[in-house]
């Protein structure tokens, strides 16, 4: 089932324990990114309330006891859009609550999807979809998943993923 995005917002309002997302594409084209991208790119400094839209959500989730995090996916060298994330977005979610775990796959055949998706309570599905260049083609709730494919991904993931400030450190 193809979701708005009202529609997806409304499955981290109503997930009762955890939001966890696999994040694998080396470059997102996201319309509302593409200012703060211009000035990361040309030096100038994180403007206040950059994210801050997510940073809210994941407080309020953070705060109702239930939990949110990530694997993000990364092989050397970095994209642009990964210097980027990792300079300025990432950190930011991380002080809002959110657990970012950084996966480097550069050394490593794991099984693993190409696409990335997002789990809630470990029951609910959501992939996402992008085209080559980035930009998001849909959002999609998986009706009858292979629950126990999007688990192992999961499993597997975090089993070879290291803390945002372990990986900074060896980098």
């Amino acid at each position: 089932m193809i979701l708005t995005g009202e529609q997806f917002g409304d499955r981290f309002d109503n997930c009762q324990r955890s939001a966890w997302r696999f994040e694998c594409q080396p470059t997102y084209t996201m319309p509302r990114e593409q200012e703060n991208l211009r000035r990361w790119r040309a030096g100038e400094s994180k403007p206040e309330g950059h994210n801050a839209g997510w940073h809210e959500t994941v407080r309020e989730i953070v705060t109702s006891g239930r939990t949110i995090g990530r694997v993000r996916t990364v092989r050397q060298p970095l994209t642009e859009y990964q210097r980027y994330q990792l300079a300025w977005g990432i950190p930011g979610n991380i002080a809002a609550g959110e657990d970012i775990r950084i996966l480097d796959l550069t050394d490593l055949d794991l099984d693993l999807p190409s696409h990335d998706f997002w789990l809630f309570d470990e029951s609910l599905v959501v992939d996402l979809n992008f085209n080559p260049d980035g930009t998001l083609l849909n959002i999609d709730q998986r009706e009858n998943p292979d629950l126990t494919q999007y688990l192992k991904w999961q499993a597997t993931a975090l089993a070879h993923a290291v803390s945002f400030s372990e990986w900074n450190a060896r980098t």
